[in-house]
């Protein structure tokens, strides 16, 4: 054993590799006793690493520096101050639990010696050795806090997505989409859009009545999505689904305005109650623009100026078109 050197492992000129082969034990002649070892008091800190693409598991043990009194061994000086031990069959977590265990009892500490290995070269090194250690030990400290705190932190993340999911089911089930109308289930036809017709019917009662009894189909398309989550609609079958509302004998009406904007309304919604809102707020500001309208009755501007202009062609009120927009007035006349 002793005609043994080490070598890198690169080949030298003109040497060539035969063959490699893992799996083969090394005797010192007859003797199968041949092993090395290292005291557990060397050992200053150990840490693992994870396997990677073509890379085993590895861990990695740093150590004190060589005591003087030192049996001798394959290797008399090294310029690194940790070895590597490297698991291709794997076995690295129970090896690194037994090693933690002994590593927190140091058993070795109970155990007379003859000669107590040293850890260094008078008081200053002992020192400066202790300094170095206490810096690791916080190191790794600070490093186990930082671990601790980014797994509350994506707990935290995963407590906060569950509560949005349940939110967003019991949405769902209050606007009465537990289980939306699709063409998978009713077919592609007018049974289709009779049932969506249906669906619609009982969900937009509700908000209808919050928006004041009628809101725009933009709106309407917007809402009945958002409440589907991925069975989405497409415009073409919600309106004609609001056609069937009047033949289906439903609480609702698609209306279409004079300039081509289609709203649902409740049936119970009167046009002249709409008529009369929009004159006594004109007269009671003296003018509104469609903007201030639709702030006064928290409406969309596009509503509120339907409202104004159905008031305007029924002659209640009048209009003032000028650069500083569309003005309407009460019609005096």
């Amino acid at each position: 054993m002793d005609r043994f050197v080490w070598t890198n492992g690169l080949l030298e000129m003109n040497e060539t590799l035969v063959i490699q082969q893992r799996g083969v034990r090394l005797y010192d002649g007859d003797d199968k006793e041949c092993c090395i070892c290292i005291p557990l008091s060397q050992v200053i800190f150990f840490e693992e690493q994870a396997a990677g693409i073509g890379k085993s598991a590895k861990i990695v043990i740093h150590l004190h520096p060589a005591p003087e009194n030192k049996e001798p061994g394959p290797y008399q000086h090294s310029k690194y101050s940790y070895i590597k031990l490297s698991f291709k069959e794997h076995g690295q977590i129970e090896f690194f639990r037994r090693l933690t265990e002994e590593m927190t009892q140091k058993r070795w500490e109970n155990t007379p010696v003859s000669q107590p290995i040293p850890t260094g070269i008078g008081p200053k090194a002992g020192r400066t050795r202790a300094v170095g250690i206490v810096g690791i030990e916080r190191k790794l400290e600070e490093k186990r806090k930082e671990t601790d705190k980014n797994i509350s932190e994506a707990f935290e993340d995963l407590s906060k997505l569950m509560e949005k999911t349940i939110r967003f089911k019991s949405y769902l089930l209050s606007m009465g989409i537990a289980n939306p109308v699709t063409r998978e289930t009713h077919g592609s036809g007018t049974q289709y859009h009779i049932q969506l017709a249906k669906q619609l019917g009982d969900m937009l009662q509700a908000p209808l009545e919050e928006r004041g009894g009628m809101m725009a189909l933009t709106e309407v398309y917007c809402l009945v999505n958002r409440a589907r989550g991925m069975e989405l609609l497409s415009p073409e079958d919600l309106v004609n689904a609001c056609k069937m509302f009047e033949s289906l004998k439903l609480p609702l009406r698609l209306r279409v305005f004079d300039s081509g904007v289609m709203v649902v309304q409740l049936q119970s919604h009167s046009e002249e109650e709409m008529i009369a809102s929009a004159l006594d707020n004109v007269s009671d500001k003296g003018s509104l623009t469609a903007e201030e309208f639709a702030k006064l009755l928290g409406l969309s501007v596009l509503l509120a100026k339907e409202r104004l202009l159905l008031a305007e062609k029924m002659g209640h009120l009048c209009r003032d078109d000028s650069v500083e927009g569309l003005r309407f007035y009460p019609n005096r006349f």
